[in-house]
């Protein structure tokens, strides 16, 4: 519904704000259907299917960090995209159209892909039936191994490290220059009332929202790998009265929450989309009644 409802363009928004929400939305919709469903859901209710096949499994995995490392990587590009449309006037015009947006979100896309080829080669066959290779099992090799070892690190600190540093400080510079500019606005008008002012401030609410929640439900995950760090416990373990074992499922939950919540937060900040999800129900009730009469 998200999606559809932003790609129709009636929420007031710019086509360059549009353009990287919408494909947040794909981004975490892509999340929740190869981690939630694909993943959690499957073990559950379809073991020892198709989906289990060593090749699936593995293009499972690769799937799954693709769309979480462009999720997190979408809203660092549309972080970013609000700072400079808010703070750097000089160059607003030509960053924030919707032909560099489109541009800067193939590129995620693109580097995204290239970076978790190697995800697809990091597991091996569980076990093999018949010539038939089962299920996928990280290799010991990646934590002994320099090469692996060193892609972990970086596929760490593109996830965490860095889009935290980022967030923290697109945000507090765009709410430093927020401030600094309403206070000498308002001494120039002597008055209360900036329509111009207030305009910005609730763009702003949409930006500081959807940063503010990414790095809340990420926090969990960071912490636990600076403590795997620390303590040298290993990532994916079974045993889940380990309280690193239980930090870090809790983690991976709190990840796929932040798939689903960012769909709130557009209800709740933006009156044209509310508007816009009632009409979307409407339409099949409306239908439904002219039917029925």
């Amino acid at each position: 519904m998200t999606i559809l409802i932003l790609s129709r363009g009636k929420c007031g928004l710019s086509r360059c704000i549009t353009v990287y929400l919408v494909t947040m939305a794909v981004a975490d919709l892509l999340c929740l259907i190869f981690d939630v469903i694909f993943f959690e859901l499957q073990e559950l209710y379809f073991p020892d299917s198709f989906l289990d096949y060593t090749p699936v499994c593995r293009m499972k995995f690769f799937l799954l960090f693709v769309s979480v490392e462009c999720s997190v990587w979408l809203t660092i590009a549309f972080t970013f995209d609000r700072y400079v449309a808010i703070c750097c006037q000089q160059i607003r015009t030509k960053y924030c159209t919707e032909k560099n947006a489109k541009v800067i979100v193939a590129t995620i896309w693109g580097l995204s892909i290239l970076e978790n080829i190697p995800r697809y080669f990091v597991s091996e066959p569980q076990i093999i039936i018949d010539n038939i290779s089962w299920f996928c099992i990280v290799k010991s090799s990646r934590y002994t191994e320099p090469a692996w070892v060193t892609y972990l690190w970086i596929d760490i600190v593109l996830l965490t490290f860095i889009p935290f540093f980022l967030v923290l400080l697109f945000n507090g510079l765009t709410i430093r220059h927020i401030l600094l500019t309403s206070r000498i606005r308002k001494a120039l008008r002597n008055n209360g009332n900036d329509p111009e002012m207030e305009s910005r401030k609730r763009s702003i609410v949409l930006l500081l929202l959807i940063s503010g929640n990414f790095i809340l439900l990420w926090l969990v995950i960071l912490i636990h790998f600076i403590c795997a760090q620390i303590t040298d416990v290993e990532f994916l373990q079974s045993d889940y009265s380990n309280p690193f074992a239980i930090l870090e499922q809790v983690g991976y939950m709190l990840q796929d929450l932040g798939s689903c919540t960012n769909t709130i937060i557009y209800v709740a900040s933006q009156a044209k989309f509310r508007e816009e999800l009632k009409n979307l129900f409407k339409y099949p009730l409306a239908f439904v009644t002219k039917l029925s009469k």
